[in-house]
């Protein structure tokens, strides 16, 4: 069975900083080297919005403007993980962060707080 599980998240202060991790099971290393992969965020009250992406060889990368600089998307195939590295976080930063593989396999989302 195809699925995606997220760690890393947590209570962090402004400033802070930290890598979510997103590990794809059910799929051949060859397999998953096919699809592009993506992290997106949902806020209370707000709709999920994409934050980053990467291709499948991760030879192109893409990033909303609010985090640009800030984030950075980095996968490891033969892992069958994608990364998330948030630094310089901030308390707008705070969701519910989802790993997707595109089109349509989502994770269960991981908790990031930023607060003092």
């Amino acid at each position: 069975q195809v699925q995606l599980v997220e760690s890393g998240g947590g209570l962090v202060q402004p400033g802070g900083s930290l890598r979510l991790s997103c590990v794809a099971s059910g799929f051949t290393v060859s397999s998953f080297r096919k699809y592009r992969m993506s992290w997106y965020r949902q806020a209370p009250g707000r709709e999920r919005e994409l934050v980053a992406g990467i291709t499948s060889a991760a030879d192109s990368t893409n990033y909303v403007d609010s985090v640009k600089g800030r984030f950075t998307i980095s996968r490891d195939n033969a892992k069958r993980t994608v990364y998330l590295q948030m630094n310089s976080l901030k308390p707008e930063d705070t969701a519910v962060y989802y790993c997707k593989l595109e089109p349509s396999v989502w994770g269960q989302g991981t908790q990031v707080t930023v607060s003092s």
